[in-house]
């Protein structure tokens, strides 16, 4: 893991100093996921990482386990509300035709994309690359928002499954009770990623790292990857 943890360490530096950039900023959001990120982040640039905790009604937990890691890692962190901000859009936005979970998902994403907003003003302002923080798993089967935590300049986790993601956060001394937590993007009470993939991180990392799992499970991973296969690419062009 220490291993790992340089190598990555190192490659967010590389790609920051490329880009011709000063540091990094990121979305940290209490879970799992960011927390790695931002420790990650503050030992490639000790002077010039910034954590923003956005909250858009989210759980009070998560915005207290947020707080807890930047205090506990030193991390230099903003916190900018957005409730005020989603609250004015819905009210000019128009009402879709849809059902109650059509409109779930569309105000889901509106919090994402707002704070993917948030982000790439600040990285304007102070010539920082915006950090993503997305996992192997859920890239691969499009459980992100495109255009919202799809869009940043680089993902340090990418290629690591959830299941490494959580071994690198023992490693690094995330603390316990967010390595614990049900994984939540936190999008609505109660929301789960697990619920809402309808598969578990296990089960989805086995198939990913082994090419093995139960006909069912295939079948819906399978099905993801393909439906979700426009997020993973640039928008399209006719060949002609």
């Amino acid at each position: 893991m220490e291993e790992l943890a340089n190598r990555i360490t190192a490659w967010i530096a590389e790609k920051v100093t490329g880009a011709k950039c000063k540091g990094v900023v990121f979305g940290l959001s209490g879970g799992l996921d960011s927390s790695v990120v931002g420790v990650l982040c503050k030992r490639a640039f000790p002077e010039d990482t910034l954590a923003v905790v956005m909250p858009c009604y989210s759980s009070d937990t998560d915005i207290a386990h947020a707080q807890a890691v930047a205090r506990k890692f030193q991390i230099p962190a903003k916190t900018i509300a957005l409730e005020g901000v989603f609250d004015s859009l819905l009210k000019v936005l128009p009402v879709a035709e849809g059902d109650s979970a059509n409109r779930r998902m569309a105000e889901a994403n509106l919090k994402v994309r707002l704070r993917m907003l948030t982000l790439y003003y600040l990285a304007n302002r102070l010539r920082y690359l915006v950090v993503g923080t997305g996992n192997r798993s859920e890239i691969s089967v499009g459980y992100f928002t495109k255009y919202g935590d799809g869009g940043v300049d680089i993902m340090p986790l990418g290629n690591l499954v959830k299941s490494q993601v959580r071994q690198l956060a023992i490693y690094l001394g995330i603390p316990e009770e967010i390595i614990d937590k049900p994984p939540s993007a936190g999008l609505w009470a109660g929301q789960t990623d697990e619920g809402e993939m309808g598969i578990t991180y296990q089960e989805l990392d086995h198939y990913l790292t082994t090419g093995e799992a139960g006909e069912e499970t295939k079948k819906r991973v399978d099905a993801m990857v393909e439906g979700s296969a426009h997020k993973r690419s640039t928008p399209a062009i006719p060949p002609f």
